[in-house]
């Protein structure tokens, strides 16, 4: 997720658009966490309320954000030089926000500490103990990009495709539309599945798509996944309903390595490169903003606070399963957005303290040690 949300700025023109998709992807990322975190999702076994329909179909809509994200990484990346100096900022970010929160808790008085050393571990060691999932495998993903890289300049379009069609098949074909659990399946919460996406933006970035060569095929394409996604879900709700069974396959259009959600994340990426936003005060602003997103997403999703911001928000709108379906929106736009930039405020905290710390360890012999190290590649 680093070079995606580029914390600390790298290259010297960024696309506007793309950076734009960027902080709309952290918004449906922030999202996707409210829905679940209020019971606003179609739940087999539970009536369906207009709240839980209306959430399923937010959901549809926003299921492609993680797709989105790692499709921004590997467009960019597969071209650009591997730099250990971005893994390790990354990781320290992570580390950052792992200590930093309990650390400020615990000086409030609200960090919850159980007994025992071993709680420790999800805070000193946050990528090992997937503290955040996704941090974790698109690390491990970053580490893999040279030999990914690499193959990816000497493969002909043909050779693409043909390795593409079979990670494809393998991580997703069977599990969209076999309504079987299979225990090798993930959902997407893994580096194997990013791997297929990062291949995927690379593959893209170096041929097109062709079925999608206009901005309105490319909309069109993510409205009518999203939709379908939106229906499948429906039907397995309903065939449950009737029949006892698919209480499983009502979740599978929203992991990730869905076809549909895959589909539809590369339709929506498709078409934020026909958007154009002239060079201009507008498209600074989308670009400093997009320097955070990352930070809200390991803000909100800390440890502790992942399963009680929801709960705070609530204290002050009042509660979402009593507010109707035009409260029930008002409540997640709001959340949404204080979520939003409450996580940007903190970043921006953040970046000025590695900003302090970066210039005082240029002029150590690690960096010396990091240049020559990137150098190599």
């Amino acid at each position: 997720m680093g070079e995606m949300f580029r914390p600390e700025a790298v290259r010297p023109r960024r696309m506007a658009n793309y950076e734009l998709l960027r902080i709309l992807s952290m918004l449906m990322v922030i999202t996707l966490h409210y829905l679940s975190h209020t019971g606003s999702l179609l739940e087999p076994g539970k009536a369906a309320q207009s709240r839980q329909v209306a959430g399923t179909l937010i959901e549809s809509f926003c299921i492609v954000a993680v797709n989105v994200y790692v499709l921004i990484s590997g467009y960019f990346l597969a071209d650009a030089g591997f730099r250990m100096k971005r893994i390790l900022v990354l990781a320290g970010q992570v580390l950052f926000y792992a200590l930093a929160v309990p650390l400020v808790m615990l000086g409030m008085r609200s960090f919850r500490w159980e007994s025992g050393w071993y709680t420790l571990v999800p805070y000193v060691f946050p990528l090992q103990a997937e503290h955040y999932w996704f941090a974790t495998s698109y690390v491990l993903l970053s580490l893999f990009t040279p030999f990914l890289n690499t193959a990816v300049r000497h493969m002909s379009k043909r050779q693409m495709q043909i390795a593409l069609a079979g990670l494809l098949f393998v991580f997703c074909g069977l599990k969209s539309v076999l309504p079987v659990y299979f225990v090798t399946d993930r959902f997407g919460y893994d580096f194997g599945w990013f791997l297929c996406v990062y291949l995927s933006a690379a593959y893209i970035r170096r041929h097109g798509v062709p079925l999608l060569n206009t901005a309105k095929k490319a909309w069109g394409c993510y409205v009518a996944c999203s939709l379908l996604m939106f229906g499948v879900a429906g039907a397995a709700y309903l065939g449950h309903g009737k029949l006892g069974i698919l209480s499983y396959y009502i979740t599978v259009p929203f992991h990730y390595n869905y076809i549909l959600c895959f589909l539809a994340a590369v339709a929506l990426f498709v078409a934020f490169g026909y958007v154009k936003i002239p060079q201009g005060k507008r498209a600074d602003t989308i670009c400093r903003m997009s320097m955070f997103t990352f930070g809200v997403y390991l803000f909100h999703e800390h440890l502790d606070i992942r399963n009680e911001w929801a709960v705070w928000i609530e204290e002050f709108l009042g509660r979402t399963a009593d507010a109707g379906l035009a409260g029930f929106l008002l409540n997640l736009a709001v959340s949404v957005a204080v979520v939003y930039l409450a996580g940007t405020f903190v970043d921006a905290v953040r970046l000025n303290v590695f900003r302090y710390i970066g210039r005082y360890l240029a002029k150590t012999r690690l960096a010396v040690w990091l240049r020559e190290l990137d150098g190599a590649f």
